[in-house]
């Protein structure tokens, strides 16, 4: 069987990339952006960085905000809409994952209408066409859906998150700017980058990991784990590092797909709004533990890449032991709760567990689980 990997046409990194938007929205031909963002990055002056490039070089756009930080069906229904009006050819998707993910679905169902009921794009969708163009610019390192095929919308109605794969919704540009990161708070960089980690480390081990994802991810691992605490101290190398690795992971995951650290953080995003990274950050030792005898002798070179001495001389239950200790501690340094306490009600476990078995990133998982696996797992959280 064939391995496929899909990246981006184009991709910009580096402080002051965002100037480079208006070179390829002139040689693509864009006549007008419909630039998705939401409102507060908008408030805070931060989608106005592009928007300035925009202005300066005389190109017409339209903003859509009706995004929420866990993007719905209907900020999608009313961007399709949006977008229809506004006679917008191309999108600039400015912001993490919810601009970019509402951007993606609004892109897909555009070019492809028999799928404007949004629940038809759950799972691997037979869409024909590709999206219409994204330019996608991240404002948070973390989600890496720049570079992904996949986006996450949530049915408020069923109280569950949609994950869509579709390698047509991948944006065509990517502009990876650390100076568009840089008024992320505090905790916003530490859960985003606590979720880059978890993409590396669960796309390191899933059962299609293969050589070529491995670079991408064991890079990604070394990146993020040097970089996370300087980028949450706001220090320039540190938002630089963290804005490189958690795109690195991207390039690797989003072709080989995850696991249930994701399956399990996906019912609680949509259950009670939790920011997905901080959900990620929280399960990802306590799943790293239950995966360790699945995964060979992958936990050596985590722990390696995350810093850990002396890796060679180890057996192998201690460098299993010393990888998971390095990511509790890298979330305990940058101020992640070490439980689920104060998110889960205990009443809620069934429906949680029996989501996340059904979550689309489940079957990626390295070891074989179950529903009563799951709920063991969320219970031991409490």
């Amino acid at each position: 069987m064939a391995n496929r990997f899909i990246l981006n046409e184009t991709s910009y990194h580096g402080a002051g990339a965002i100037s480079s938007i208006a070179d390829e929205i002139k040689m693509r031909g864009g006549k007008k952006a419909f630039v998705c963002s939401d409102p507060d990055l908008i408030k805070f002056g931060v989608t106005k960085k592009v928007l300035d490039v925009l202005d300066n070089n005389q190109l017409s756009y339209e903003v859509y905000s009706n995004i929420k930080p866990n993007p719905t069906i209907e900020n999608v229904q009313s961007g399709v809409e949006a977008f229809k009006k506004s006679g917008a050819d191309y999108i600039v998707a400015i912001g993490g994952g919810s601009s970019m993910d509402t951007a993606k679905a609004i892109g897909i169902i555009i070019m492809n209408p028999e799928f404007e009921d949004v629940r038809s794009l759950e799972g691997v969708a037979d869409t024909k066409n590709k999206s219409i163009p994204i330019i996608a610019v991240p404002t948070t390192a973390g989600t890496a859906a720049e570079v992904t095929i996949n986006y996450v919308i949530t049915d408020v109605e069923k109280n569950r998150k949609m994950v869509c794969v579709d390698p047509h919704d991948i944006p065509v540009v990517a502009v990876i700017d650390p100076d568009m990161m840089e008024s992320m708070p505090k905790g916003l960089t530490a859960a985003t980058g606590m979720d880059a980690l978890t993409h590396a480390i669960e796309g390191y081990i899933t059962g299609a990991a293969w050589e070529l994802s491995d670079m991408f991810h064991l890079k990604a691992i070394e990146i993020i784990s040097r970089s996370l605490r300087g980028a949450v101290a706001n220090t320039p190398e540190g938002r630089e590092g963290m804005a490189l690795g958690q795109y690195i992971a991207g390039m690797g995951f989003s072709n080989v797909g995850l696991g249930i650290v994701h399956s399990m953080a996906h019912p609680l995003g949509a259950l009670y709004d939790t920011p997905h990274g901080v959900a990620n950050a929280i399960i990802l030792p306590t799943v790293m533990e239950y995966n360790a005898e699945a995964t060979g002798e992958k936990y050596r070179e985590i722990a390696r890449a995350m810093g850990v001495q002396n890796v060679e001389s180890m057996t192998m239950e201690e460098y299993r032991k010393a990888a998971v200790d390095a990511v509790k501690q890298l979330s305990q340094d940058v101020g992640i709760p070490a439980d689920l306490k104060e998110i889960v009600k205990r009443e809620d476990i069934p429906f949680l567990a029996q989501s996340a078995y059904d979550d689309a990133c489940r079957p990626g998982n390295p070891r074989e689980t179950s529903v009563e696996e799951i709920t063991a797992l969320y219970e031991s959280l409490l």
